[in-house]
């Protein structure tokens, strides 16, 4: 009885300076209507005036919409109160390490379950968010991000630990950390940008439904795999306190006491209290992760230094695919996760890619050296972070590695006292937010093929990986695109009659692209058995686009020139006459003449090689 007594105590303690820090000074919400409120944040450089929702998130609202406004209208079912309020710097940065502290308590959960995934001890995914969350947090493209042990890269790695030992995944590790730095370094995170819509949509949507899943097995029992019935203690357990928390999350931004708490740490903290002061028989996180996990002391800290395998060309072997593939799947995650961010933010900065890539490459090279397992950005636990006002500073990841890692050597039993029901409630309304709806109401709406391309990155995502599924909806958007491009070429024709009635010449007009894929459309669109003697091409709106499309060209004069007929084409860029000419051997034959007018030619180059 006197250790739950003494629990609670620490518990609302926890809770009330919270409480006081956050409402600190500055923090506290005052009416900017007031013209000395104005003056006196104008003359104080240490005030920044910032329009702020509940729990001290900047309101994307006031922004333009991004190409993730789903996502954000979406998020924006957590952010209840709009108060403008002058934020003093420090109170800043309190505020980021509140967020963090409450995405610390949501990372405990994730980790433990990726590290049973990955066939390796709780311990190792809690230090390997520790260190890689750290690290990435404080090198990373963007403040906001938040790195831990990941379901993606742990299911790469865990075909790895079967076949040979866990030793080998923190070499993997380091490996797929350096192939990260040097992507970072040859600046390969620009490449995302090629990443359409669709692919983002079916990416959030696919993660959302893999979260979901994530928290489902909490609602089951161990023994038979069925769903807790409610009316047993242990299923109303389990569902009210997870249905608690979601409605805390709901209701703190709206009391005046609670607004300024990130919703998230104050509903899953008082639901603790409440667990433990009522005795729920409920898990905790001491029962899910093992009771040594929780154990506390220095003894829990990771040891530092190189893996023990040996440094042979075999382990290379061994471990370069596995880490090849980690590489790219934490890479894509991350950078994906980052381009969410900055549009959740919409603060008008956008992520640095090289940055992030190289982050989470030493992020990665750091958890490897302290026997840890590596992993990328996560994004619901980024989301939370946001939520919970973590997107102004880096210091709110970084505090989230520190809070972890006291909790883990310093409140050990406090932390694996923490309801793993209460940490479902906050996932899955973060996987509610997550999932872009929007995105079900224009599906009779958009393109057939960009329906499809969402549909496809969901289903690989949730049945495989995510870089699987990113390429995948790569490659059809972009055969897709080839495709509708290379029907869209036509063009129309006119006839210059001569005086006896005959046919003198006749132009064609040309219209829309012409490139490999369109370039059999293009040859259909000529009559030149019976097309006149002299015929003209006008490409003014029309581009030419590759090698295909030059030779192209040239075959239809050479077909015209075989029957003794001549061709002119007319409105070709300078650079596409001059490869012409060097595509024919000793230059343009006299059948395919190019008339050149440099005040209404087009000015634009061909991507071919040029040598």
């Amino acid at each position: 009885m006197y250790e739950i007594k003494r629990m609670i105590t620490i518990l609302l303690s926890i809770l009330y300076l919270i409480i006081t820090v956050t409402n600190y000074d500055g923090v506290a919400a005052y009416s900017l209507s007031s013209p000395a409120v104005r003056l006196d944040a104008a003359k104080s450089k240490s005030y920044s005036v910032l329009r702020m929702t509940g729990g001290g998130r900047k309101d994307p609202a006031s922004k333009p919409p991004s190409q993730v406004e789903s996502i954000v209208s979406n998020s924006k079912s957590l952010q209840d109160r709009d108060v403008e309020v002058p934020v003093r710097e420090s109170a800043k940065y309190i505020q980021a390490m509140a967020a963090g502290l409450a995405v610390s308590l949501a990372m405990v959960p994730e980790a433990v379950a990726f590290s049973f995934v990955a066939g390796v001890s709780p311990l190792v995914g809690l230090w390997t968010t520790v260190t890689l969350g750290f690290t990435a947090a404080c090198f990373g493209g963007r403040a906001g991000i938040c790195s831990s042990a990941s379901g993606a890269c742990s299911i790469v790695v865990a075909a790895l630990c079967v076949s040979h030992s866990p030793i080998y995944l923190s070499a993997c590790a380091i490996l797929a950390g350096l192939l990260q730095v040097g992507g970072g370094l040859l600046g390969l995170g620009k490449f995302i940008r090629l990443v359409p819509h669709p692919v983002m949509l079916g990416f959030v949507n696919g993660l959302a439904i893999v979260m979901t899943q994530a928290q489902l097995p909490h609602f089951k029992n161990p023994l038979t795999g069925a769903f807790l019935n409610p009316l047993d203690p242990a299923g109303r357990a389990m569902y009210g306190v997870t249905t608690a928390t979601m409605i805390l999350v709901k209701l703190l931004p709206k009391l005046k006491l609670t607004r300024k708490i990130p919703p998230s740490l104050g509903a899953v903290t008082l639901a603790t209290i409440l667990a433990t002061l009522f005795k729920l028989p409920v898990k905790t996180l001491a029962d899910v992760a093992g009771a040594s996990t929780f154990k506390g002391g220095l003894s829990v800290l990771p040891k530092i230094g190189i893996p023990a395998v040996p440094f042979t060309l075999a382990t290379l072997k061994i471990i370069l695919p596995f880490a090849i593939t980690m590489a790219a799947v934490g890479s894509i995650e991350s950078l994906l996760t980052m381009q969410l961010l900055d549009g959740i933010a919409d603060d008008g900065k956008r992520g640095s890619t090289s940055r992030e890539v190289m982050a989470q490459g030493l992020g990665n090279v750091v958890s490897g050296l302290s026997g840890g397992i590596g992993g990328c950005a996560l994004l619901g636990q980024s989301i939370i972070n946001m939520q919970s006002g973590g997107g102004i500073s880096r210091l709110s990841g970084m505090s989230m590695a520190i809070f972890l890692a006291l909790g883990i050597v310093g409140a050990a039993p406090l932390l694996g006292a923490v309801p793993v029901a209460s940490l479902v409630g906050v996932m899955l309304l973060v996987c509610q937010s997550t999932f872009s709806w929007s995105s079900l109401r224009v599906f009779n709406k958009i393109p057939k093929i960009d329906a499809f391309i969402i549909v496809l990155v969901s289903f690989v995502t949730v049945k495989d990986d995510l870089a699987k599924a990113v390429v995948a909806g790569t490659i059809a958007s972009a055969l897709g695109f080839a495709w509708k491009q290379s029907t869209s070429i036509s063009a129309s024709a006119n006839i210059v009659p001569g005086s006896k009635g005959d046919v003198i010449e006749k132009e064609y007009k040309l219209s829309g692209p012409l490139f490999f894929g369109s370039t059999l459309q293009f040859s259909s669109l000529f009559d030149i058995k019976s097309d006149p003697n002299d015929i003209i091409i006008d490409f003014t709106k029309s581009r030419i686009y590759d090698h295909s499309a030059l030779e192209a060209i040239n075959s239809l004069s050479d077909r015209y020139g075989a029957i003794g007929k001549r061709v002119r084409l007319r409105h070709l860029s300078s650079d596409c006459a001059q490869l012409l000419g060097k595509l024919h051997k000793g230059g343009l034959p006299p059948y395919e003449i190019i008339q050149s007018d440099p005040q209404t030619d087009p000015d634009y180059g061909v991507a071919m090689e040029y040598n």
